[in-house]
């Protein structure tokens, strides 16, 4: 397999992973609280640096090390993310320090945000665990992201 194709998986998946988060907010109306937000923002940068390392000479293979180096990046800090609020909802509920204010009124001034506030839109209770086909959403972030990680350098270990 292509080091090519193993980046197209990574898209299609992270456009899957992307838009079942808006599904969940805007259609089964769950409420996505500040860390959510920053792990959609670090799905949606996996997948467009998937997208952008395309443009490298992955049939290289120093195009295929800093393909896999440069998707790994978003994904460890979601990965870190998702690891952090897992550990935040293991807390009891006394002990659970502050989300902190929501993503729309910390940007609120920002260029443009009436074109990316859906993105960041939420007021969410981190320490509150949402499920998704039974099985929390930090864990489905971490299965994402891990994935990803694992596929990325699989793949490289694989290409010629």
């Amino acid at each position: 397999m292509s080091y090519r194709k193993a980046l197209l998986i990574v898209i299609v998946t992270g456009l899957l992973c992307t838009a079942g988060s808006f599904f969940a907010q805007y259609v089964m109306e769950l409420n996505p609280c500040p860390l959510c937000i920053l792990q959609r923002v670090a799905v949606i940068s996996v997948t467009l640096m998937a997208m952008l390392v395309l443009l490298l000479p992955t049939h290289k293979k120093g195009g295929r090390f800093a393909a896999a180096g440069l998707v790994s990046i978003p994904a460890l800090w979601g990965f870190g993310v998702a690891v952090y609020q897992m550990w935040l909802q293991s807390l009891p509920a006394m002990k659970r320090p502050s989300c902190g204010a929501p993503w729309t009124f910390r940007l609120k001034d920002w260029p443009l945000f009436d074109m990316w506030e859906p993105v960041v839109r939420g007021f969410g209770d981190c320490g509150v665990q949402e499920y998704v086909m039974g099985v929390p959403l930090p864990i489905w972030s971490v299965m994402f992201f891990g994935s990803v990680l694992v596929w990325v350098w699989f793949a490289l270990r694989l290409s010629k």
